[in-house]
């Protein structure tokens, strides 16, 4: 009888070379069991599987009369799970002798997946675990993380048409009417990657009598889902602030450049898990609240093509037809006779130069009077014979002179 060997290490470790182990919707997770025996091993069962998954969790108190209540909230949604059994469980025991073993594996991920997030009340995560089991033993487990990049491409007609909105508000204090301030704002398109710079346009009109500071900043806004509550974290990434505005003054930005930082792409098609952000451009009002113009924004993985967003914005908004190519004929019809086109004395007077007394001395001098000299005279009529036929005596050329 074999005696019972003793695991010196069980590893998972994924294949490709990637970076810090990360990959992208439909492709291939491909890596490899390590397993290291002291001695000989009997065991029952070798297998992988692949998870990944969305989980929110968050809790609440509410006050019912004298006594709190705190009710839990929970939800998850499964994007991947899948399963290889690299040494089957037929029932009999297998045995591996000592040293070390290496068992591949593979597994196709899906074509929808939602990028890797860690928020404040719920995660994206996804993982591949390696299960050991042995008679008569706990199951000996490891685990491996990697992370998912869900490709969010911005070269598409809704994220590359422009995004534009205009807000007012009347500034009070006391019950007095201060002035009304207006904010107008633009940006080229709706979708940008990290380290790009947005342009932003915008006129704010300061109607009160008094000073304010316009500002804008991009905003990041979590949004949990769980049981028909939601529970949303909202965070700033980057913001500017631009100069006073003195009371009865406009301020107008023209593309003021604001740089998006490292910061991970939008989650928009995942059930319990939302990541979105804003353009918001805010003026400071003293004595009343903020008058905010919120833009939407969408941070996407596969930058710009080089063409820019104007030519991709126009060609994706108009569509180029070729229909009037089939209706140019073969033949060109002859040019009509210059009598047909203009006919009497008229458009010679029209040709003519002007005279001097109507432009004064400007055009005196030697210039005026080479214009003087020149002429318009009407084309020869159009005829298909050539009014100068070569002569018949003339002979021809000697190739060899």
């Amino acid at each position: 009888m074999l005696p019972l060997g003793r695991v010196q290490s069980l590893a998972l470790e994924l294949e490709d070379g990637r970076a810090r182990s990360t990959y992208g919707s439909g492709e291939l997770l491909r890596g490899r069991v390590r397993l290291e025996l002291r001695g000989a091993l009997r065991l029952r069962a070798l297998e992988v599987c692949a998870r990944g998954r969305a989980a929110v969790h968050w809790l609440e108190s509410r006050s019912v009369g004298l006594n709190t209540v705190y009710c839990y909230y929970a939800a998850c949604q499964t994007f991947l799970h899948r399963r290889c059994r690299l040494i089957p469980d037929n029932g009999e025991v297998t045995v591996l002798p000592a040293g070390r073993h290496e068992f591949p594996f593979t597994f196709q991920l899906p074509e929808t997946l939602a990028t890797s997030f860690e928020g404040k009340h719920g995660s994206v995560r996804y993982w591949v675990k390696a299960k050991l089991h042995r008679p008569w033993s706990a199951v000996k487990k490891a685990k491996k993380e990697f992370t998912v990049i869900e490709p969010i491409d911005i070269n598409t007609p809704a994220l590359l048409a422009p995004q534009a909105g205009a807000k007012e508000k009347l500034a009070r204090a006391w019950y007095c009417n201060r002035g009304q301030v207006s904010v107008t704002a633009k940006i080229d398109r709706k979708g940008y990657t990290p380290g790009e710079v947005i342009p932003i346009f915008a006129e704010i009109d300061n109607c009160t009598n008094r000073a304010m500071v316009p500002k804008a900043a991009i905003i990041q806004t979590q949004t949990f889902i769980a049981r028909g509550t939601k529970k949303q974290k909202k965070s700033v990434v980057t913001s500017i602030v631009g100069d006073s505005i003195a009371a009865g003054r406009r301020e107008v930005w023209h593309g003021r450049a604001l740089k998006i930082p490292p910061v991970g792409p939008s989650i928009l098609h995942c059930r319990v898990i939302q990541v979105e952000y804003s353009l918001k451009v805010c003026v400071d009002i003293p004595g009343t609240s903020k008058l905010l113009l919120e833009l939407p924004l969408v941070i996407g993985t596969i930058p710009l093509h080089p063409f820019g967003s104007r030519t991709s914005s126009v060609s994706s908004q108009c569509s180029v037809h070729l229909d009037w190519l089939s209706a140019i004929p073969e033949q060109p019809e002859a040019p009509p006779e210059y009598s047909a086109v203009v006919s009497g004395p008229e458009p010679e007077r029209s040709l003519a130069p002007p005279c001097p007394n109507e432009l004064g001395s400007a055009l005196e001098g030697p210039f005026f009077a080479y214009i003087q000299e020149f002429r318009f005279r009407p084309p020869p009529l159009y005829s298909e014979v050539d009014p100068n036929p070569p002569a018949e005596t003339m002979r021809p050329r000697c190739m060899t002179c």
